[in-house]
């Protein structure tokens, strides 16, 4: 995307990025760019931290937590059966405006039915505005299990699915489902230009995109016409630092109020700050290395068995994570129901890996590529120097990895496209079911559509137990189906297993009722600053 292309719609002196600011403005030190402004095309909670804040969706998450409560839809009813949902939409959302585009009306069930109809219909003119690659919609299957998406009038929607889904409701409070404006979109086609629709948003949410400077910062302002009020803040501004250590010395000097994922090594010192409070709670996420289970050797389950038990995780982890993280041995964390505790984790054992890889035909070892994150996510501090252990630990069995790293946005794309031998990545979990993690990161679905399946793993007896689960209402039921799909998981190895990390966020004290999100999110409406 060119720079160029994301400009300010009101000029802003630059020096305001740096300074503390006046009264009713928080500042949030974000740790990087977002790809863009449309959520139904991006993956990382980087961009979703840069759209959470301009649109909404049907139905949402309750502030900090996994519930979901009514968002642009009031209510909704559910059929007998379990596929027919109708939403009743409220009638006094009201849309943003900027220099190119005034609404002429408030949102309606026309927007809903373009926010489905742009990432499911290949003849919609929007399908391929931006990026065709609608990782999540594709992910969780939306394609297959939309048969309809209906107006019934002006603020009625119903939606009906080919078979139940039991997290269908979870899936719409996810960030892919923000609903964009069909006025606007219908007014930039025909100018021309539709991909400002996703560059310049325009939403229903509680603030409005007003500056944005590509690495360097995103400007807000709260939208005094917003449905459930306007924010207590008045503007908000995103300061794109990616360095832990400098959006550490920024917060200390409170040129920043809010700061996510710092250094492990910063904890003593912020602890001991009388002026910042850390947050803190289990994390929803998982740190892994996934094995291109399509490539050799990694098509053999013995070699991936091999290299599992060649890298010491305890030792990677206490070195990462310092105290912020668990060793993982499932493929969802602790924290989410239906996860297997009778599982046991693959032993570090250097001499029965090497035995292993001999089985397997390479007793010399072999030469591949490791692939390293270039970002710090809250599944992984520090990608190059995870790798960098990594790379020691497999050339103690003969395999020489060979550390590879791209531009974020670019690391991604390649990752999927299935591009690398081992790629590091992770999830933070989106809706608080295991669903999102075990049909969205190893189910067929997403191995097939350069989705978020980055090990390529399709392994029937696993994608059935996965899908079952999604069809099935029965909590008991769906934990039973789940439980045994870890079980395939960890025989399958389709990934090293690295740990779930605490999630901690430092925060000035004159900040109030921030709330930590089980998902990661960074969410400001509702915040207030003490004392201004």
């Amino acid at each position: 995307m060119k720079k160029s292309a994301l400009f300010a719609a009101i000029c802003v002196p630059a020096f305001l990025a740096a300074a503390p600011l006046a009264a009713k403005t928080l500042v949030y030190c974000s740790e990087g760019s977002p790809e863009n402004f449309y959520p139904g095309v991006n993956t990382t909670g980087t961009s979703f931290d840069a759209t959470e804040q301009i649109y909404d969706n049907l139905v949402d998450f309750e502030r900090g937590g996994t519930t979901v409560v009514p968002g642009l839809a009031e209510k909704w009813d559910i059929s007998a059966d379990g596929t027919v949902y109708t939403f009743h939409l409220r009638k006094n959302a009201k849309w943003h405006s900027n220099k190119n585009f005034k609404p002429t009306r408030n949102l309606n069930a026309d927007d809903v039915v373009f926010m489905f109809e742009r990432q499911w219909k290949e003849s919609n003119p929007y399908f391929k505005v931006t990026s065709p690659n609608h990782s999540y919609f594709d992910d969780m299957g939306m394609p297959k299990l939309l048969k309809s998406v209906e107006k019934v009038d002006d603020y009625t929607v119903k939606v009906t699915l080919n078979q139940p889904e039991a997290p269908f409701l979870a899936n719409l409070a996810m960030q892919w489902a923000g609903v964009q404006s069909k006025e606007y979109a219908d007014a930039m086609l025909k100018a021309g230009t539709p991909e400002k629709i996703d560059q310049e948003p325009i939403g229903t949410g509680p603030f409005y995109l007003v500056q944005y400077q590509k690495d360097a910062i995103i400007r807000y302002k709260a939208f005094p016409e917003y449905w459930g009020g306007k924010a207590k803040l008045d503007d908000l501004v995103f300061s794109i630092t990616p360095d832990a250590s400098v959006r550490w010395a920024k917060l200390q000097k409170g040129e920043c109020h809010v700061m996510p994922y710092p250094n492990p090594a910063d904890l003593a010192a912020m602890k001991k700050d009388p002026n910042v409070t850390i947050l803190e709670q289990p994390g929803l996420n998982i740190g892994y290395l996934a094995y291109n289970t399509t490539k050799k050797p990694f098509d053999d389950v013995r070699v991936r068995k091999a290299l599992n038990m060649a890298i010491n995780k305890k030792a990677l982890v206490e070195a990462i994570y310092l105290d912020t993280g668990i060793p993982a041995t499932n493929p969802i964390p602790p924290t989410i129901w239906s996860f297997n505790k009778s599982i046991k984790d693959d032993a570090y054992n250097v001499e029965a890996a090497k035995k292993l890889l001999a089985e397997a035909g390479y007793p010399n070892g072999f030469e591949t590529d490791l692939w390293a994150m270039p970002v710090q996510r809250p599944y992984n501090p520090n990608g190059k120097r995870m790798a960098e252990l990594m790379q020691a630990d497999l050339a103690k069995v003969g395999v020489k990895a060979e550390i590879k790293t791209y531009e974020w946005g670019e690391y991604r794309k390649r990752a999927q496209a299935g591009e690398h031998q081992m790629v590091q990545l992770g999830w933070t979990g989106d809706n608080g079911d295991p669903d999102n993690f075990l049909h969205t990161l190893l189910g067929c679905a997403s191995a097939q559509t350069n989705g978020s399946n980055v090990a390529k793993f399709c392994y029937k007896p696993f994608d059935e137990l996965v899908t079952k689960a999604k069809v099935t209402t029965n909590v008991a039921e769906r934990t039973k189906l789940y439980e045994q799909a870890q079980v395939i998981f960890k025989e399958q190895a389709p990934w090293f297993t690295v740990a779930h990390a605490v999630q901690l966020k430092p925060v000035r004290k004159e900040v109030v009722d921030f709330k930590l999100s089980p998902f990661g999110r960074h969410t400001f409406y509702g915040v207030d600053i003490k004392g201004k």
